[in-house]
């Protein structure tokens, strides 16, 4: 199946965030924006919102409770060793504790961003423009089959008035996406 959509090419960032504005209140819905850096101003544009950091927090705690009952077991159950007259239960496990929990949240965290953005070795990607993993910041607008010729135009002209330095008609496979 094939998908038509018109993509504004920006230079700046600044410019990028400023005509997400424009054109939003122009009453044009943007369906997605490329980039080759993260901008946060343009999730709060778009009013995207995720839910990775809760994840990642749930998953922190999860390492915390499991590294403590993993060296509270070896070093008080399984295999107590005291030694210097220290208790078993010591605040050694701190640092391990600390460090295995960062460890396992950024892993759990990475599989879960991989899962959800349904990314995998082998993966055909279907780039808008190659330069955007470059140096230009794209918007891309869904064209929509029931769009009459004066509203593609209108949509071309706001990309343009709002500093795109070029406005391209893409047409693009997404049986595979």
């Amino acid at each position: 199946m094939m998908k038509t959509n018109i993509v504004g090419v920006y230079e700046d960032e600044d410019d990028l965030v400023d005509a997400i504005h424009q054109i939003q209140d122009k009453g044009i819905k943007v369906s997605d924006v490329f980039s080759p850096i993260p901008i946060h101003a343009v999730f709060e544009a778009l009013k995207l919102k995720t839910r990775l950091p809760i994840a990642t927090f749930i998953y922190g705690v999860i390492g915390v409770i499991t590294m403590f009952g993993f060296l509270y077991w070896t070093s008080v159950i399984s295999y107590p060793l005291r030694f210097g007259g220290k208790p078993l239960n010591s605040l050694s496990f701190i640092i391990i504790i600390f460090v295995m929990t960062i460890f396992i949240a950024t892993l759990l965290t990475l599989i879960t961003f991989f899962i959800r953005a349904k990314l995998a070795p082998g993966k055909k990607i279907n780039v808008i423009d190659p330069r955007s993993t470059d140096d230009k910041f794209l918007i891309v607008i869904d064209k929509e089959n029931h769009m009459t010729t004066n509203e593609i135009d209108a949509i071309k002209t706001a990309l343009k008035e709002s500093g795109a330095a070029e406005v391209n008609e893409v047409t693009q496979d997404v049986t595979d996406l």
